[in-house]
């Protein structure tokens, strides 16, 4: 561990997750929300309190595309550079939005009670934001790495990057080292009949696709509606045929998820052939296999008519649509105007935000020594890489040709179904062991990949 013990950096994760959670970093998606720059002068301060002889060997930057929508990239140069490219962890610093009349617990005081730390962002993702920061000043202090560590402490991850990674892979990608990247989340457990089978990594995550779907009808006077074509009408018939749309997918992590399970023969291939819609062999995790094997498709927006005596002439629906590795936009295109059949006369599709899905190699160097890593922490598990079905600032760094994987470190039986549950929910808490158990991870992964 070098000069300081892993109970000093256990202690230095602690007090700094504890100050991200009070800096309520809330994005409620508007641009003057978010608020980063707390976080960023935190930090900024963190790391210039280090001893002379480690701040010399970092190198501290701010980014501001917007008002107080700062990231911070730190990077730790090696004892000795041998031309290597960095392992870049992701981190973001901004939490969503809560609803405080349904908390226990202060969404906002980092409240330790019980062997768990309370707060909004507690879990998502700010331990490992923490952890990221602590690993990042430990390897400027080492004398034995062989690559740089590079720790962007990124703004904006909740509304999709957009003045945050998005905007940095867009407008400064020189700024951050894309190649070999760590971000959120991972390290939950695939268990059954009371046993660890699996340690999961996040090796990949859906797309998006959001359409507008636009639906026109005949105007008129809301008194005499006989013989209109209603837009009303229509709209409610082409959004519940959209509700009902789900589209299988063949994506290549789904096969080994469903045989992590250990279920009987006959369930897992009708499971892995999509021969049966029945997902509750999964139990806790029913909804989350539905949505990594499937091209998933929700109405969440429905807008139409103004004044109660007009018949309106237009509306629409927004879709918040996740494509499966493989799903292009113009398949997604094609299967809306397959469900919405014969009213695609009186409807129009909008593309709003569009990303392909990605996906990581498995045989990756960086790979190789997560699984290393884990195979020291948890010896009795098999690692297994998943598509996981929301987003990350991951996605930016896979498009720029690099790898990345969310990677942190739960107890063993802390289930994959626990990890999701605490993701933007109340009274998210994170268990205290689990801050330790990802700090020896990332120390371990940092070791093996930029040690000697």
């Amino acid at each position: 561990m070098g000069k300081m013990t892993t109970h000093q950096l256990y202690d230095s994760a602690l007090d700094l997750l504890r100050t991200l959670i009070r800096n309520a970093c809330v994005n409620d998606f508007t641009p003057e929300s978010g608020n980063e720059q707390r976080t960023a002068e935190t930090l900024r301060d963190f790391f210039n309190d280090a001893p002379t002889e480690v701040r010399e060997r970092l190198s501290i930057e701010s980014i501001e595309p917007s008002p107080g929508r700062t990231t911070l990239v730190v990077t730790a140069a090696p004892a000795r550079d041998e031309g290597l490219s960095p392992l870049t962890f992701f981190g973001h610093t901004d939490v969503v939005v809560v609803d405080e009349q349904h908390w226990t617990q202060p969404c906002f005081d980092a409240v330790i009670e019980d062997g768990k730390v309370y707060g909004r962002g507690a879990v998502d993702m700010l331990f490992i934001t923490a952890v990221h920061a602590v690993v990042t000043k430990w390897a400027a202090s080492q004398s034995h790495l062989r690559r740089p560590i590079q720790f962007a402490a990124l703004a904006d991850e909740e509304a999709r990057g957009g003045l945050g990674a998005g905007w940095i892979a867009e407008n400064r990608p020189d700024a951050i080292s894309w190649e070999n990247c760590l971000g959120e989340t991972g390290g939950g457990h695939i268990v059954r009949d009371g046993v660890s089978r699996c340690v999961v990594v996040n090796a990949g995550e859906k797309g998006a696709a959001q359409r507008r779907i636009h639906v026109t009808g005949d105007p008129g006077h809301a008194s005499a509606p006989w013989g209109t074509t209603m837009t009303t009408g229509i709209l409610g018939e082409v959004t519940m045929r959209l509700a009902s749309l789900s589209i299988p997918s063949d994506q290549p992590l789904w096969e080994p998820f469903v045989q992590a399970f250990g279920f009987d023969p006959e369930t897992e291939e009708a499971l892995i052939s999509h021969g049966t819609s029945d997902y509750s062999p999964f139990g806790e995790m029913s909804r989350f296999a539905h949505a990594i094997s499937h091209t998933t498709v929700a109405p969440t927006v429905v807008r139409a008519g103004g004044p109660i005596n007009v018949l309106p002439s237009s509306g629409y629906v927004e879709l918040d649509i996740r494509p499966t590795p493989g799903m292009s936009q113009d398949d997604v295109d094609e299967h809306l105007l397959e469900a919405i059949g014969e009213l695609r006369s009186h409807c129009r599709i909008e593309r709003l935000i569009c990303e392909d899905a990605t996906v990581s190699s498995t045989e990756s160097p960086l790979y190789h020594a997560i699984t290393e890593t884990f195979a020291e922490l948890f010896p009795e598990e098999k690692v297994l890489p998943i598509v996981t079905s929301g987003g990350s600032d991951l996605r930016f760094a896979r498009k720029k040709g690099g790898v990345g994987y969310g990677f942190a470190a739960h107890a063993a039986g802390r289930t994959l179904g626990d990890i999701q549950a605490q993701l933007h929910a109340h009274d998210e808490h994170l268990h205290l062991e689990d801050l330790d158990l990802t700090l020896r991870a990332y120390v371990g992964v940092t070791e093996r990949f930029a040690g000697v």
